[in-house]
């Protein structure tokens, strides 16, 4: 049987079960994964009640606008709905934001606004003032704003709420979910709360949002809040769909450990999660300590990794930020004793090339030209060419050459290393921070692994 549209596709998402990351927590620890929804979040499920009742209460008409403050999944729900309806699409967001999310909005037929992360939720450079003031600005348009518009809570109490609650046949303990727009906290815990109040539910929040300190004091204090790097959750403001009454506990995650967690979960589970997923679990980590094996613990995992590519999943990205104990082709350099770099020119002969490789007991050589590597010479190449022609011996190495080694940046992750030296290629090349070479070689990154 077929669907009608994408929009029939969304829910129903499923639940599994976490094993490899979570062998410390006493509990059962399932993942409610609604990457499987068509936009590939859990935000599927509100933007599509958000429109539907914009039309129901005659707000949305034929032809109109879809204007939003998004975070980049949100949009994609938007976009998908207006898509199938026949909307256009206006969204602001950030440019703390990866440009991933931002692409796909555009491939899906969306404009796409960039503000500043930077500024005050009031200061009308932000990506709230500005999509408030497009939707009074642009005729038959209808500004969405999914943090106090209620169709947001009411479409996880009508849809996440319930598949938590049969999938786990009533058995759930413990719900464990970011906190943001409320929306998915909130309303799935409205719906799971009736059925058994006895239901904790915990938020994960990020260092620099307020909503930790709001729920512990009722206090909005503006000094809580300062720049984060974790998208998709926390909060300088409180949106109007929370009900804190269904809310037991708090627990703040540091930008780091949020983004390292993903990583593991994608590695150890085989699930590619975004940043709110790795922040979920790991605050679930933080309060381990407070379950028992009799618990089913439910963390919601939001969106999907390919929205992050080009930050939590790159090393690089990572490394800048301090977020990734990686080894580097630096530090095998450092970490090994001083040498310096055996090298030949082209007019060496091929006899003077063996004498180096036996004085300094290496089996790479560089072939350099004005501190150029032109191209190289190994132990295992040499010596099929004199086994085969002894005279070769007298000749020099460029009649020899083999492929020049790859040259790489200096702070070169290890893994990269590894998947660049082949039988065919021995080593690897860098300079360092005064432009000098340095060379490593398989028994290099072998050994700095095995430290």
């Amino acid at each position: 049987m077929w669907l009608n549209n994408i929009l029939e596709t969304i829910g129903n998402t499923p639940l599994i079960k976490l094993n490899k990351v979570t062998k410390d927590i006493p509990a059962t620890v399932l993942a409610k994964v609604d990457y499987f929804n068509p936009g590939n979040s859990i935000k599927d499920r509100m933007a599509l009640k958000m429109v539907e009742v914009a039309e129901k209460e005659g707000r949305l008409k034929p032809g109109g606008t879809i204007i939003e403050g998004t975070s980049g999944n949100t949009g994609m729900g938007l976009a998908l709905a207006a898509c199938v309806k026949g909307y256009k699409c206006i969204f602001v967001t950030t440019d703390k934001q990866s440009k991933e999310k931002a692409d796909i909005l555009k491939a899906v037929g969306a404009e796409v606004i960039v503000c500043p992360t930077n500024v005050l939720p009031e200061d009308p450079r932000s990506y709230y003032s500005v999509a408030r003031r497009l939707g009074e600005e642009i005729p038959n348009s209808v500004y969405m704003n999914q943090y106090d518009n209620l169709a947001n809570r009411q479409a996880h109490y009508e849809s996440t709420g319930p598949e938590i609650w049969n999938q786990t046949e009533g058995k759930i303990t413990h719900l464990v979910c970011t906190a943001g727009t409320g929306g998915t906290i909130t309303g799935t815990a409205m719906y799971l709360k009736e059925k058994n109040p006895n239901i904790k539910v915990w938020a994960i929040d990020v260092y620099g949002s307020l909503l930790t300190k709001y729920f512990r004091t009722g206090e909005v204090d503006m000094n809580e809040v300062h720049p984060y790097i974790s998208e998709g959750f926390g909060e300088d403001f409180v949106p109007k769909n929370y009900d804190m009454r269904v809310i037991d506990q708090f627990e703040q995650v540091t930008d780091k450990d949020g983004a390292v967690m993903a990583r593991r979960i994608a590695k150890e589970e085989g699930l590619f999660c975004g940043y709110s997923a790795g922040s979920c679990l790991q605050g679930l980590m933080q309060l381990k300590s407070s379950l028992t094996k009799n618990d089913l613990v439910v963390c919601i995992f939001h969106d999907h990794g390919s929205r992050y590519v080009g930050k939590i999943y790159n090393d690089q990205w990572m490394m800048e930020r301090g977020f990734l104990d990686v080894k580097t082709f630096k530090d095998i350099v450092n970490g090994r004793s001083a040498k310096r770099l055996v090298t030949l020119e082209p007019t060496h002969t091929v006899a003077e090339a063996v004498e180096l490789m036996k004085k300094y007991d290496i089996e790479h050589i560089p072939v350099m030209k004005e501190n150029e590597c032109i191209g190289a010479v190994s132990e295992g190449g040499l010596f099929q060419k004199v086994f085969s022609n002894p005279e070769i011996r007298n000749e020099t190495v460029q009649n020899v050459l083999e492929p020049a080694y790859p040259v790489v940046a200096f702070d070169t992750a290890v893994e990269r290393l590894s998947s660049l030296i082949t039988k065919e290629n021995g080593a690897v090349l860098s300079k360092d921070e005064k432009g000098d070479y340095h060379i490593v070689t398989k028994y290099d990154v072998i050994q700095s692994l095995a430290k």
